[in-house]
């Protein structure tokens, strides 16, 4: 007698579906007449096998010594039974979770906080503390978040705001941020730009001084209120937020999407001299531009000289433009 095949343990997939090579079995079998002898089963069908079993596509006839195919649609039905089943038993926990939590969220609600002051500003002082008022103020967010970060952030709060930031944004809010050049400069920065982009924050650049600001649904912001970022003042008078979110917006606006690509590998980088063409446009001096882009106003003048030559400019702020309209042609 030809005893019946080991077949090797297999993972049903979540789905409940079959993989291709158990549906290219399912289908042999089904040619044979809907029946398959355990001796015709080879080594190779063994993980396949094991997952017709599983899912019930298949059953197993010792009486007669063969596997037989049962009717998918009586699989579906049973399986279609048991994933409603799950999913309810799903809602009834989703909507028992808050009552169960109940007593966690009033203690959290009943935290001590920062007591505000007047004209509706709270102030904090020590990295550690402003840092722990911030994750308050994310974890309880429910809708935006605005922020502009001039500067280069260290690595060790680029992981701190990663991990915040990507659960704020699977909970389902947007996140709008405003660099300079400097700042995506780094690979922390870079790799850190690149994760929450790709759970869909929205980056741009300003080339130009801004001030540090985060602003939360609109109804608190935080600003520096000192040189070393050591002290915060958050901000809840409906005033003060209206002036920072149009200040904020406005820079938005104004702000670079594809000097941001080109941060991220997604476009042409810009060059020196591209840039300082951008900068002369706006009106900036030759010693400004030097001051903006870092770099020695000896540097700044041989790159204007050579740019003038090439565009035939007679003056700084035209050369500004006629590099301006040559990009806009491209």
């Amino acid at each position: 007698m030809t005893a019946e095949p080991a077949v090797t343990p297999h993972q049903v997939p979540e789905n409940g579906e079959p993989d291709e090579a158990a549906r290219q079995l399912y289908l042999a079998i089904i040619a044979e007449g809907g029946r398959i002898p355990f001796a015709d089963i080879t080594d190779d069908d063994g993980a396949a096998l094991r997952q017709l079993l599983d899912i019930g596509l298949i059953m197993v006839n010792r009486m007669d010594r063969c596997y037989t195919a049962v009717s998918p649609r009586s699989v579906s039905d049973r399986l279609g039974t048991e994933l409603r089943s799950e999913a309810t038993r799903l809602l009834v926990r989703a909507e028992n979770l808050p009552g169960a939590l109940d007593g966690l969220t009033r203690a959290y609600d009943a935290m001590p906080r920062p007591s505000g002051g007047s004209g509706g500003a709270v102030h904090v002082e020590g990295h550690v503390h402003i840092r722990q008022r911030i994750s308050q103020l994310v974890s309880d967010c429910r809708s935006e978040v605005l922020t502009a970060q001039p500067g280069q952030r260290p690595a060790d709060a680029l992981q701190v705001a990663l991990a915040q930031d990507i659960r704020l944004l699977q909970r389902g809010c947007s996140l709008r941020t405003i660099y300079q050049p400097v700042a995506l400069a780094d690979p922390p920065a870079i790799a850190y730009a690149e994760e929450v982009t790709r759970h869909g924050s929205q980056i741009r650049i300003l080339d130009e001084p801004f001030q540090r600001l985060i602003v939360f649904d609109r109804s608190v912001a935080v600003i520096s209120a000192n040189d070393d970022n050591s002290a915060a003042a958050f901000i809840s008078d409906p005033a003060a937020l209206t002036f920072l979110i149009g200040g904020f917006e406005r820079d938005w606006t104004r702000a670079d999407t594809a000097e941001a690509a080109s941060a991220l590998g997604r476009g042409p980088a810009r060059t020196i001299p591209d840039r300082i063409g951008r900068l002369l446009a706006r009106g900036l001096t030759q010693r400004a531009v030097a001051t903006r882009l870092g770099l020695s106003e000896r540097t700044v003048a041989g790159h204007i000289s050579r740019l003038r030559d090439r565009y035939g400019a007679q003056t700084l702020f035209q050369l500004g433009w006629l590099m301006r309209g040559a990009r806009d042609d491209r």
